[in-house]
């Protein structure tokens, strides 16, 4: 896979030693209908089809994202009121590690049901400003839990049991020629509750490790943007 290269957002993480992790991004990457059963990714897929959603040509799916849109913000912009995020992990490739931390791919549902790719560059992927090293927990990666909230509302909860592993990506990433510094990942996302109100105000993401007690978190406001003109 070839990359374009952009102007690249510039990362930094706090990691669990006091260290801090500095990283230029210059390849973004949303896997996309990335459940660890793909039996449960096929069910999704038609019933986004009956959303209008068109099929992805074979799952999982990757979808290149321009660079500047790996952020940490807590602000995002949006031009209507048909946009949410997702709860995700994303791994990110540093000069000297592979870290692990949370994010939320916010999305334009509007766009969506005409090409996933699009809808995924009309909005930022917002990480968080701490992570760990991959290292450190990949022995327990699927006891960390992934929970999202949408204005104060439970949306989503699960584990990283419930997504292809870090791994996985780690290694389809070397096949692409991609594991280098500069490249971060962000996982797909898990299943929404049933009923909840996704077009929400403010999100927030956490990845909590229960072997130690640690969380890791991202949060941030939707804002209008003023209605076009002309």
């Amino acid at each position: 896979m070839s990359t374009v290269r952009t102007q690249a957002a510039t990362l930094q993480f706090d990691l669990p030693d006091g260290t801090v992790a500095e990283v230029a991004v210059t390849t973004l990457l949303n896997g996309g209908y990335a459940g660890r059963s793909q039996e449960d990714v096929a069910a999704h897929v038609r019933e986004l089809a009956e959303l209008g959603v068109p099929a992805p040509s074979v799952t999982p799916s990757l979808y290149p994202v321009s660079p500047y849109l790996a952020q940490q913000a807590s602000s995002v912009p949006a031009q209507h009121g048909r946009t949410s995020g997702e709860a995700e992990w994303a791994v990110v490739v540093t000069e000297s590690d592979v870290l692990l931390t949370v994010a939320c791919d916010h999305t334009d549902r509007a766009l969506e049901v005409h090409g996933v790719a699009w809808s995924k560059n009309a909005g930022p992927d917002v990480l968080g400003r701490k992570a760990w090293r991959l290292a450190d927990v990949a022995d327990r990666v699927d006891e960390i839990e992934l929970t999202a909230w949408a204005d104060g509302v439970e949306i989503q909860r699960g584990t990283l049991a419930e997504l292809l592993t870090p791994q996985y990506w780690v290694d389809r990433l070397k096949e692409l020629d991609l594991l280098r510094p500069g490249t971060v990942l962000l996982s797909g996302t898990i299943p929404m509750h049933h009923g909840v109100d996704q077009f929400a105000s403010r999100w927030r993401v956490e990845l909590r490790d229960p072997a130690t007690g640690d969380v890791l978190d991202c949060e941030y406001e939707v804002t209008r943007l003023p209605d076009p003109i002309g």
